[in-house]
């Protein structure tokens, strides 16, 4: 599969303009001055699937890592650069599509000891605010939902950059990064080693490796 391929168009979804705000303070107030390229990233924005990641990992029996990544969800991004709190982001994600590699592991976590995907079937993540950190650095804070809970989290956001790509796209590249405790979110199911310990981690690492591309407004 290429880098850039034509079939993935269709998998491009128009961006909403619904969704909360995020509050980028004043460069001043940062005590670091915003890139004045980033003006040039005003507008609405999309998660481009099949270039993206939304993804975590946890620790298993110990010793070793679990990944595993969510292929369904919906976004809402904007970003105004010229006034950046007017700036909002959601992500919506069907936690059903969880893919670990192991069809009876992801059987498990959709079940009721993790998600429970019946009752729960979405996990959304709303921004509240974010402060720049200086050069391309952002820390960003917002809602995440989670099984009917919801609980502030703070993630590392880095700007990678933007780019026009052969097919005529606008992109901008993204990475954050967090690391939530699940059973604030009830997620406690879990099994004691012999030796001590867990079996699974309460810790998680989340991480969302973006590849946004512009929206083309509708005639």
């Amino acid at each position: 599969m290429g880098i850039f391929s034509r079939r993935h168009n269709a998998t491009i979804e128009a961006t909403s303009t619904a969704g909360p705000r995020v509050a980028f303070p004043a460069a001043d107030a940062a005590g670091a001055a915003l890139d004045p390229a980033l003006r040039a990233l005003t507008g609405e924005w999309t998660i481009d699937r099949p270039h993206s990641r939304i993804g975590f990992s946890v620790r298993h029996a110990m010793v070793t890592t679990v990944r595993g990544a969510f292929a369904d969800y919906d976004s809402t991004l904007y970003f105004d650069g010229a006034q950046p709190s007017r700036s909002r982001a959601e992500l919506v994600i069907r936690v059903a599509s969880v893919d670990t590699g192991v069809e009876q592991r992801d059987a498990h976590l959709i079940g009721t000891d993790f998600f429970d995907a019946r009752r729960y079937p979405e996990m959304v993540f709303r921004s509240t605010s974010t402060v720049h950190e200086g050069a391309e650095s952002f820390r960003t804070t917002g809602d995440l939902t989670i099984r009917g809970v919801t609980r502030p989290v703070e993630l590392q956001l880095d700007y990678l950059g933007s780019v026009l790509d052969p097919f005529g796209y606008e992109r901008a590249g993204f990475d954050a990064t967090t690391t939530i405790d699940r059973t604030d979110w009830g997620l406690v199911y879990n099994q004691r080693l012999e030796a001590g310990g867990a079996m699974v981690s309460e810790k998680v690492r989340l991480q969302f490796d973006i590849s946004a591309i512009r929206s083309v407004p509708m005639a």
